[in-house]
């Protein structure tokens, strides 16, 4: 079973619950809502969400060509949903993954920082007794202001030196009154960053993180498979001019996502009770390694199976400028 927020004809926000092919709205108003009276009722989400099942049938196709869907997961108050991620995580194909391995077989002190810290996901990612492996690159992306629903436009700020696709399966969390984390599910995610100003110098990874991002349509409640295999385009004027499959789950990443969670939660600030928590998983598939620069206009197109309808943003010129510094 899969959620999805949405507003309706008369604006009212709205969830539906996608189930064999129909989606049923459900008596909530936010994915949010849903989490925390599972919380206080002690009841798996899903079965929560089965029982609030309405029988309006919501029709998902008019409301995505509307520009009607909204993101999985987002809290009333913006600035208390964090949005936040990890890097280096995934093996990617078979052949990124054999030159990865032959650079990494070298002396560790002849190694970049990046490639050092793949071999050390590589290495401890996954420890064979259990328990948190070694913690992996983590970066802050920004909070709820900076979330794009799937069909609206994703902004390149002017500053830019480009604006690329990341496709990212994304952990979707509310903190609990007593301060554990709550997982509720997985969603698709464009962890959109400028790969240029990354390039020119690995220390401006934070500012190249600092953008726009995409998650959803759909949130897929339990367990993640442990093998996502998935699509990820680029449209120029309707037509195709990239397009690669893109890989997923721990079957094909160097960490436990167990692993990754208790490093980013490990942290006080980040089980404050009531917050909001998406956070980026990481890729090995990105249109930057072949050569595709995108253009004002493209638009990204992820699809993976697991999560239903796919995640659609064109990328869109901002104005992102700020106002005079004034001195009080």
């Amino acid at each position: 079973m899969r959620l999805v927020q949405f507003r309706a004809n008369d604006g009212r926000r709205g969830v539906a619950a996608v189930d064999e092919g129909q989606a049923l709205r459900l008596d909530a108003d936010s994915v949010y809502d849903l989490a925390l009276d599972a919380m206080k009722s002690l009841k798996p989400l899903q079965e929560l969400a089965r029982a609030r099942r309405t029988r309006e049938v919501v029709d998902l196709d008019r409301a995505e060509a509307e520009g009607r869907l909204l993101a999985p997961l987002d809290h009333p108050l913006p600035a208390r949903c964090w949005i936040t991620g990890t890097g280096l995580t995934h093996l990617g194909s078979a052949e990124a993954r054999d030159k990865m391995h032959a650079k990494i077989a070298g002396p560790e002190a002849e190694l970049s920082d990046s490639m050092k810290m793949f071999k050390w996901g590589v290495d401890g990612g996954k420890p064979a007794g259990g328990g948190p492996g070694v913690q992996a690159e983590w970066f802050f992306k920004g909070n709820g202001s900076t979330l794009v629903a799937s069909g609206q436009p994703i902004p390149l700020p002017e500053f830019a030196l480009d604006g690329g696709e990341e496709p990212e399966v994304v952990g979707l969390y509310v903190i609990a009154e007593d301060g554990a984390p709550c997982r509720l599910g997985y969603a698709l995610g464009n962890e959109f960053t400028d790969h240029a100003m990354e390039r020119k110098n690995y220390l401006y990874l934070a500012h190249s993180k600092l953008r726009a991002c995409s998650v959803g349509p759909e949130l897929l409640m339990g367990e993640l498979p442990a093998d996502v295999r998935g699509i990820s385009r680029i449209l120029r004027n309707g037509k195709v001019i990239w397009e690669k499959p893109f890989s997923s789950g721990e079957s094909n990443m160097s960490h436990h996502l167990a692993s990754l969670e208790h490093h980013h939660f490990k942290y006080p600030i980040f089980r404050r009770p009531g917050d909001v928590h998406l956070h980026f998983f990481g890729t090995s598939t990105l249109s930057c390694q072949d050569g595709i620069v995108p253009e004002p206009g493209d638009q990204f197109e992820i699809t993976a199976a697991a999560f239903g309808r796919p995640l659609r943003n064109r990328l869109a010129r901002a104005n992102w400028a700020s106002p005079t510094m004034r001195v009080l």
